[in-house]
């Protein structure tokens, strides 16, 4: 399974697209989609533009984003936000399903803590992605959120399976007793 992890940014939109292969992790792409100016609709257009042009070029089957954190600063909040908008649009037009992750999750999964620095989640990114180059900061930032959504599609694969074969189980329990009772 293909995934992009998208990590919101207004000025760069950092990308990263995973391969996932059982429980092997294959560095596909990255790279950052930059929007320069003042014009906040024109910035978000190239965001737009970028995206969409990144996702058919790769053609992922999954889209994870990272979540939002609120910031002292009300406005560039809002723009970051509008930014995520574009993030979670995309992906969504192009029919895929889309985890939305906490920092600290993301955090969490690559690296085993949820407030490590971002040298430790480029360490572990790199150490799962054996010989990948970053094409700057928020592209490494994006493979470690496709990284933890991939970790998060293997975990609800296995609960599903797990699930599946404990019905079989309770069907084929139930299925001898009524042998019994009926013989």
């Amino acid at each position: 399974m293909r995934v992009i992890g998208i990590d919101p940014g207004l000025r760069n939109l950092g990308w990263g697209v995973i391969e996932v292969e059982g429980a092997r992790l294959r560095h596909i792409a990255n790279g950052i989609i930059h929007s320069e100016g003042t014009d906040l609709a024109k910035r978000l257009v190239v965001l737009h533009a970028g995206l969409t042009a990144v996702i058919a070029a790769h053609r992922p089957e999954a889209a994870a984003v990272e979540q939002t954190f609120v910031n002292k600063d009300a406005v560039a909040t809002l723009k970051l936000g509008q930014a995520r908008g574009i993030a979670l649009l995309v992906p969504a037009q192009a029919g895929l399903e889309i985890g939305e992750y906490a920092p600290n999750a993301v955090k969490k999964a690559v690296v085993g803590v949820g407030h490590a620095d971002k040298a430790q989640v480029q360490h572990m990114v790199r150490h799962q992605l054996p010989g990948v180059v970053f094409d700057g900061p928020d592209a490494a930032d994006a493979l470690a959120i496709a990284i933890c959504h991939a970790h998060h599609l293997q975990s609800a694969r296995r609960a599903s399976a797990a699930m599946l074969g404990r019905g079989a189980l309770e069907i084929t329990a139930g299925q001898a007793r009524i042998r019994r009772t009926g013989a």
